[in-house]
């Protein structure tokens, strides 16, 4: 089974020509191209807990450090942490590195 990018797996609408972009713009997640690969996913698809301004709860969210707590019970993550367990999930410290 193909592995979901968080804009597939949440079906937020942000994704480019998605149904949210009008109204909250194109989610960072899916524009952030050092990202890509990361975990299995294209641009920051599989990583969206380190990247700001992504959306949760219908609402746009701030900096990784308001927002990891929230990303550590979300559905997405826990799903990401699960299916990359075999061939181990990107760090932190890995991904903000692509970041810098």
């Amino acid at each position: 089974m193909k592995k979901q990018n968080c804009w597939e797996f949440k079906q937020c609408g942000r994704e480019p020509g998605g149904n949210k972009v009008n109204e909250l713009g194109v989610c960072p997640t899916c524009l952030e191209k050092r990202l890509d690969g990361i975990n299995h996913g294209n641009n920051g698809g599989r990583c969206c807990w380190a990247i700001e301004g992504t959306l949760c709860a219908n609402q746009v969210q701030g900096t990784f450090l308001d927002k990891y707590k929230r990303c550590l019970k979300c559905d997405f993550f826990v799903n990401v942490t699960d299916e990359e367990r075999e061939t181990g999930l990107a760090g932190i410290s890995e991904i903000f590195e692509k970041l810098k």
